[in-house]
């Protein structure tokens, strides 16, 4: 019966020719701090409850402006959506037009 080739013995910290006994293994870095169309992305108002109805149960939520979607993402990284700021502004009487 033979064993599994060994995975550390082709390790770049195994190689003699590198010196030291010590590599440097690169990587690339990934962050992922916004989706693809996060330049169109606004923070939405959405009626408390229901954003806690929706973390709890993953049924999407329904802005002011009518956008649907299942939120998930910090809003205060967001401006706010115009059409919900105009939307809510009327409803509050604070319009100023």
């Amino acid at each position: 019966m033979s064993l599994p080739p060994d995975p550390f013995e082709s390790s770049p910290l195994s190689e003699p020719s590198h010196g030291g006994g010590t590599a440097t293994l690169e990587r690339e870095e990934q962050r992922q701090s916004a989706e693809p169309g996060d330049h169109e992305r606004y923070a939405h108002y959405v009626q408390k409850d229901k954003i806690m109805e929706s973390a709890l149960t993953g049924n999407p939520v329904i802005a002011l402006c009518g956008k649907v979607w299942i939120p998930g993402r910090d809003p205060e990284k967001f401006p706010i959506c115009p059409d919900c700021k105009k939307i809510y502004d009327q409803m509050q009487g604070g319009d100023d037009s």
